[in-house]
């Protein structure tokens, strides 16, 4: 190569490695992390979608399930990871909404840290106890629970949680004193309710829907706005005279600084997989109410559920212990 062609070449050198990759986005397997544990509504979902965008992209998408710390240990590996587009993790009613009240010294700053990608579904609880306990609604619940003469035992996917919140929630409005066990392990935490070592779950309807049909474990209410597809004579706690109405939800995210072209080009295969068919019928199977919000709306929507989680955080006292 003579002396011209090199002062040519030159410039192209010197661009950003991210700028020069670009084009050839995404060129190997994307990793889609999972702050929540195995078995999980996140984890469900994860599974779920990742399978569909990564039709869509061309190359797999790896989910990895990194629980602990109420989502931070996993949110904080995507917030760190670098902005290439091989790292995205999905966005919770915990990570990017509660967890800035309930924790002093939080590893990451959920509007600076990250770009939203877009809202993936909302994620409605139901109300669930021990089939071997008198009480088949909530006010029967509630009066069971005044009476056992000890604080009730409940548990959920992680502190910030919208399960943690809505059983605050109950316990500020009825009177109830509570106590809180945060699971790394759905499972685990499914089984303790069955055996009796919990007396209630505000839990994922994809997580308990099979259990609950089958009578191993009994739905007593909604804790969203509105009934259920998957238990369609199930009442709302709002029914039942307790207002809560403690929704949760997933989106997708990456690291903040991740170009402008693959941003949009994990937009659209994201919208476009949640207007397939199958996957909105397999979502909402499992208890879940897909929704499609694209990126500059789910930013902002994200945004007013951290000021109305903190609203409820700052109502309930509910704190990192």
């Amino acid at each position: 190569m003579n002396r011209r062609s090199l002062l040519i070449a030159a410039p192209a050198l010197t661009l950003p490695l991210a700028a020069r990759a670009q084009g050839a986005w995404p060129d190997r397997p994307v990793r889609w992390v999972n702050p929540g544990p195995a078995g999980g509504a996140g984890d469900v979902l994860s599974r779920l979608v990742a399978d569909r965008v990564s039709a869509r992209i061309g190359q797999p998408v790896v989910v990895e399930n990194r629980p602990g710390a109420g989502t931070n240990i996993g949110m904080t590996a995507v917030a760190r990871a670098a902005p290439d587009g091989y790292t995205i993790g999905l966005a919770s009613i915990a990570s990017h909404a509660a967890n800035r009240w309930l924790h002093a010294n939080m590893p990451f700053d959920a509007q600076r840290d990250f770009a939203a990608v877009g809202l993936i579904a909302l994620v409605p609880n139901i109300v669930v106890v021990p089939p071997t306990i008198p009480p088949r609604d909530l006010a029967a619940f509630v009066a069971w629970a005044k009476g056992l003469g000890r604080p009730l035992n409940f548990g959920s996917v992680g502190i910030g949680s919208s399960q943690h919140l809505a059983a605050a929630q109950f316990g500020l409005i009825t009177g109830i004193e509570i106590v809180h066990a945060p699971y790394n392990q759905a499972g685990q935490m499914n089984t303790d309710l069955i055996e009796g070592r919990l007396d209630v779950l505000f839990q994922s309807i994809s997580a308990v829907s099979g259990m609950a049909q089958a009578g191993r474990m009994r739905p007593i209410a909604v804790s969203g706005p509105d009934r259920v597809p998957a238990f369609p004579d199930l009442p709302t706690m709002r029914e039942q005279g307790v207002d809560v109405t403690t929704t949760g939800w997933f989106g997708l995210c990456t690291p903040a600084g991740v170009p402008e072209p693959i941003l949009a080009r994990l937009d659209e295969a994201l919208a476009a997989s949640l207007a397939e068919p199958e996957l909105i019928q397999r979502i909402t199977a499992g208890g879940s109410v897909p929704r499609v919000m694209r990126r500059a709306e789910f930013a902002q929507w994200m945004a007013g559920e951290s000021e109305r989680m903190g609203a409820i955080v700052r109502a309930t006292g509910a704190q990192v212990n």
